[in-house]
């Protein structure tokens, strides 16, 4: 069974190429942000996924390696995907949506928080600057219901 891409599989491959990253993360409340690099490889599987390869500085040195995928389920009306990196053991598993201007996805997760360890809604966004330009940001929900940037990352084509 073969299946041709739609529109929204189409949107995923703006993200396919060479890329640089500068990393912006505040680790822990009340604390300066730390500033971290890398760079990401992204593929396109099939028209239908895309496939990142990233590799960069983490907090308290080294460099960690990640794997992300994105796709769009038809039949859910969702874009879906993962994420795992070298530095923990916990699987992301992304739900979401593109917004009307298709400029910014919205990625909707679970995952251990960063002070108790215990699970927290979290939320990812990729706005789309330019051909060449891409923002994420990385977000948590508060006890007090209000969703908190934590880490931004900027991407730059090579």
């Amino acid at each position: 069974m073969m299946t041709e891409p739609q529109r929204e599989h189409e949107w995923l491959q703006k993200l396919v190429g060479e890329w640089t990253y500068e990393v912006e993360a505040a680790m822990e409340p009340g604390k300066p942000p730390e500033h971290f690099r890398g760079t990401e490889s992204v593929r396109s599987l099939g028209g239908l996924w895309i496939v990142a390869a990233g590799e960069g500085e983490i907090p308290g040195g080294g460099i960690a390696t990640t794997l992300m995928t994105l796709g769009y389920d038809p039949q859910r009306q969702r874009y879906v995907g993962t994420w795992v990196g070298s530095m923990m053991t916990h699987m992301w598993m992304y739900e979401g949506e593109l917004d009307a201007a298709e400029r910014v996805l919205t990625l909707d997760t679970e995952g251990p928080g960063m002070i108790e360890g215990k699970m927290e809604k979290f939320k990812d966004v990729i706005e789309i600057k330019s051909d060449d330009h891409r923002v994420l940001t990385s977000h948590m929900l508060g006890d007090d219901g209000t969703w908190y940037g934590f880490m931004k990352a900027s991407y730059h084509r090579k």
